[in-house]
């Protein structure tokens, strides 16, 4: 017995479908290429930095990698300098000791189990020490160019306000944007919502009178209009 289709509906407080393509195109329009602010000239450099920006910012993961790419950016490279070769240069990095734990160890496994290369694999990503979702979701996309959603705390939180993909835990979010994105704009999402809610719609003080979605977002709270 055939089944009728029926349109995927507009979750509870959610943003239509016409918006949220609308909303694209103009990110699209501001940043026609976004990509990550963390500085990387290959996947193994990408992971490492990926590992380490968790709870940091990505301006103080900058300023580490390149005091330890030129000496160390290769799985044999930054194993052989081992914990406590590593700590030196990430010590201005938060949980900098469990860190150079995780790099270390996920560099002897690429090397034993994968030749030195960093996986394209979800599975084998989220095997390595120190990867989990997030992290596996960033390489993906950034180092290997799959459509993968990412979602830290700028894109919980953009995502929610404006009614994009609303969601209480952070799957419910990533399943949620991946279905509702049109697919010509999931590649670049990820960049475009977190550079989103880094400058724009902030966690304390979002810039509501400088957003050029501000008409589309539920946001029930948004700030006034006008420079502050």
């Amino acid at each position: 017995m055939a089944t009728k289709k029926t349109a995927a509906r507009t979750p509870r407080g959610g943003m239509p479908a016409a918006d949220i393509r609308t909303m694209f195109e103009r990110l699209q329009e501001l940043n026609p290429h976004p990509t990550t602010e963390l500085e990387y000239s290959s996947p193994f450099e990408l992971l490492v930095a990926v590992i380490l920006s968790a709870q940091a910012t990505d301006v103080s993961v900058n300023r580490a990698m390149r005091r330890l790419f030129p000496v160390a950016n290769t799985p044999q490279a930054i194993a052989a300098l081992g914990v406590e070769g590593l700590k030196p240069y990430i010590a201005t990095i938060g949980l900098f000791n469990t860190k150079a734990a995780n790099v270390i160890a996920m560099c002897r496994q690429l090397l034993e189990m994968h030749d030195g290369e960093v996986p394209r694999l979800r599975a084998a990503l989220e095997a390595l020490p120190g990867v989990g979702r997030k992290t596996a979701n960033v390489i993906m996309n950034t180092a290997f160019g799959e459509p993968t959603m990412a979602v830290d705390t700028h894109i919980f939180r953009v995502s929610n306000r404006t009614g994009l993909a609303p969601g209480k835990t952070v799957l419910t979010v990533e399943q949620g944007l991946l279905k509702r994105i049109p697919q010509e704009f999931l590649q670049d999402a990820h960049h475009w919502l977190i550079l989103h809610g880094r400058y724009t719609c902030k966690a304390r003080k979002p810039e509501c009178w400088r957003c050029p979605i501000r008409d589309l977002c539920r946001f029930k709270d948004k700030t006034e209009t006008g420079e502050p």
